[in-house]
């Protein structure tokens, strides 16, 4: 009886066990997957954007309107300070430095929210709507789409503070900290590319 159970061991049915790679663990590929379907979310925005600039020739931003380059740029270097600041915390963490730690998480999420609180004031104070003009329906897309990615950036941001405060992840644990910091500075890094093509060029 013993021996047939063994030969069932042996003789497993069913499907293999799964492969796993031993380079990359499966919460940072799954970070990278999505982050590379985000971007192809962002590329049919600026397909839309380019379209309408390059192909057919028209004013951008549309006649009658303007964009407050100077405020966006302010609000970009805000954005910018949450990425430094965050890898700031991420360093301290590997350190064992707790404090610094729980700092930099904090400043960052300050930072984000900064950022977002200007770019809703800016939508109440820009004196058009996306139903306007095409223009219009671009630049609120465009924006629209990085700030909900950075509302979502601030909620991750948030679940790390509240756990730093708890006494989780050291410098031995940190990948809770890293996965949602990758999604922070694709969110800074896609702005720059939004900020540069909407409002500079």
């Amino acid at each position: 009886m013993e021996a047939a159970s063994v030969a069932h061991a042996e003789h497993h049915h069913g499907p293999p066990p799964a492969n796993q790679s031993s380079r990359v663990e499966p919460q940072l590929l799954g970070m990278l997957l999505f982050i590379i379907s985000e971007v192809m979310i962002f590329g049919a925005f600026f397909t839309a954007y380019f379209f309408i600039r390059v192909v057919q020739g028209e004013e951008w931003p549309a006649a009658g309107t303007e964009l407050p380059v100077a405020i966006a740029g302010v609000n970009t270097a805000i954005l910018v300070s949450s990425s430094i600041t965050l890898h700031w915390a991420e360093s301290a963490l590997k350190r064992d430095n707790r404090f610094g730690f729980k700092a930099g998480m904090v400043v960052t999420f300050l930072l984000g929210a900064t950022f977002l609180f200007i770019q809703v004031n800016e939508y109440v104070h820009i004196g058009f709507s996306p139903q306007d003009t095409a223009q219009g329906s671009i630049f609120y897309g465009l924006t629209g789409l990085h700030g909900a990615h950075v509302f979502i950036g601030l909620l991750l941001l948030l679940f790390v503070t509240i756990r730093a405060f708890r006494g989780h992840f050291s410098s031995q644990s940190h990948r809770g900290v890293e996965v949602p910091g990758i999604y922070w500075h694709f969110v800074d890094v896609m702005w720059i590319v939004v900020y540069t093509s909407v409002y500079i060029l």
